[in-house]
């Protein structure tokens, strides 16, 4: 592994890190927001500071090094042994995985790191809704704004007008369809979050993209949904969060690109 690699894959881990930090307090921060401000106490990124869950130690700097702390603990507390969740080195190791393919396909350089912050945040989204069926303000605006932002300075090969259409296409065009249905049937199909997840996907890979990008979601979400349902393991209230699928669909069609996609559905 050269240099540059190897930076790029510490850099994700570390990125990793944070990730498992937003995929366990954001949606807590969501739901307390609600809370009555005299009976809520400083809850947010930062405070209070990395503790075991369980015992509610505070953790040394040694015990968050990326991949390295999970292997010398050998998966547990140091303090009250419990075990700790999996999820952490995966996420971690992950993120890093992520860093290298993007810098790998797109360059190590502006456009690379672009996609790695990409589908970095897609990674965070998809976890945090499969989870708690939530896909947080912070992360999918924060995704929007980064893609009008990287195309407005020529880090995309997109132009900022498709951009902003995307953006516009990918929000009005779900809203609509989750509106006719609710109007139709009475019931919710889908949260506004996953508006504004296509949204971010368009603002992203423009308005050409968005079909599909859909089109690939609906279909991998319908083959899960009904695997969950035949093993049993479908949730009791029947829904499957199509947030997961949205951002697995757009990294699909970021790096496969458009233009492929098109021939292969002969557009």
């Amino acid at each position: 592994m050269t240099w540059d690699m190897a930076l790029v894959f510490g850099s994700g881990l570390l990125m990793g890190s944070f990730v498992n930090v937003l995929i366990h307090r954001l949606p807590r921060m969501v739901m307390a927001e609600h809370a009555a401000e005299g009976d809520a106490q400083r809850y947010d990124l930062c405070w209070p500071a990395s503790h075991c869950p369980h015992c509610h130690t505070p953790l040394k700097v040694w015990h968050n090094i990326p991949l390295i702390s999970f292997a010398w603990l050998k998966g547990r507390c140091r303090f009250c042994s419990h075990a700790i969740g999996v999820q952490y080195p995966v996420i971690e190791f992950s993120t890093g995985l992520i860093w290298l393919l993007c810098t790998w396909h797109w360059g190590f350089n502006a456009t690379g790191f672009c996609w790695a912050g990409f589908a970095t945040v897609l990674l965070a989204l998809s976890v945090i809704d499969w989870q708690t069926t939530l896909l947080p303000d912070d992360l999918t605006q924060s995704l929007v704004w980064g893609g009008l932002i990287a195309s407005a300075l020529g880090w995309l090969p997109l132009p900022l007008p498709q951009s902003v259409w995307g953006a516009v296409i990918g929000y009005t065009s779900l809203w609509a369809v989750a509106t006719a249905f609710e109007r139709v049937t009475g019931k919710q199909g889908m949260g506004a979050g996953d508006f504004k997840l296509l949204a971010a996907l368009g603002a992203w890979l423009g308005p050409l993209a968005l079909l599909a990008v859909v089109m690939l979601a609906s279909l991998s979400g319908a083959m899960v949904g009904l695997a969950l349902k035949f093993t049993h393991r479908l949730r009791d209230d029947g829904y499957v969060p199509f947030g997961p699928f949205l951002a697995v669909a757009g990294g699909l069609v970021a790096v496969i690109g458009i233009d492929v996609i098109a021939l292969w559905m002969g557009w």
